[in-house]
């Protein structure tokens, strides 16, 4: 059935508190859109939904945490949710969040597994224009070609590192927590091996089997994103180099634009700019 025009949710920007996602999980059409307006610092629980979900913000960053691993959104870049993944959010930089809600079996080419999507300008205003189109839109309609448009943009593209894969493996568990914890601490393979009570090679073993990445690689992809949710909240370049545990802003610099293709001023200015 669908939503009476009487109990359809009321457009414009949300707040967390009034916030009803059963209409957009219910609808009978195969994608909806809405539109969240957050505060700094505000934390959504891990919970899952029904239908796959992209989660894109306008301004600030979300941090997306699911068992699969830690992903940063910055305005240029959204996260697939697949229906059923359990997800939890973090919120940095106040972000107007725009993200859609769709079918899964919708569409062929939708991604199966959690992933980072750019955002191209055209899919940007699909998305605040779907938070606007009423949730039983007709397909033979201006708002039924806007959101089978949106469908189709939904693809998968070349993007930026902003993955963090979370272990499973005990061991290498314990050593990732407390690098996110205080991704400043400056602690090698080594120093850890002696905490373990194991070989620094196991170490390193254990990275490269259970994150794809080296102990160096997943450590600085770690500060990386750490710095990107700072920066998002507007603190300075050098306070968060310094914090961070880097010797010096342009050693840091240096780092973020080898990973991001842009200096750390430069994404923090876009940031505010998207606002």
């Amino acid at each position: 059935m669908g939503i009476p025009a009487s109990a359809a949710p009321t457009r414009g920007p949300h707040k967390p508190a009034d916030l009803d996602l059963f209409p957009y999980e219910s609808s009978r059409r195969p994608v909806a859109g809405l539109a969240v307006d957050y505060e700094d610092g505000h934390r959504i629980r891990r919970h899952r939904h029904r239908r796959a979900q992209l989660v894109y913000a306008i301004s600030g960053v979300m941090v997306v945490d699911t068992p699969a691993g830690i992903w940063v959104v910055p305005p240029t870049r959204g996260v697939w949710v697949p229906a059923w993944m359990p997800h939890g959010i973090r919120m940095s930089g106040e972000p107007r969040m725009r993200t859609v809600f769709v079918e899964p079996g919708a569409a062929a080419h939708l991604p199966a597994e959690c992933c980072v999507l750019s955002i191209s300008p055209l899919l940007r205003e699909l998305m605040a224009a779907a938070a606007e189109v009423p949730l039983d839109w007709a397909p033979d309609t201006r708002d039924g070609r806007l959101m089978m448009l949106l469908l189709d943009e939904l693809r998968q593209e070349p993007v930026l590192p902003l993955h963090l894969p979370q272990p499973a493996e005990p061991r290498l568990a314990r050593i990732c927590r407390a690098i996110v914890r205080h991704p400043e601490r400056q602690d090698g393979a080594a120093d850890w091996a002696r905490e373990l009570g194991v070989d620094p090679k196991t170490v390193h073993r254990l990275f490269l089997r259970h994150t794809g990445m080296t102990f160096g690689r997943w450590r600085q992809q770690a500060r990386l994103l750490a710095a990107m949710e700072r920066l998002a909240r507007g603190e300075r370049v050098l306070e968060v180099a310094l914090d961070l545990g880097y010797e010096s802003p342009s050693a840091f610099a240096a780092m973020f634009r080898k990973a991001v293709g842009e200096p750390p001023s430069a994404f923090a200015a876009r940031g505010m700019a998207s606002a």
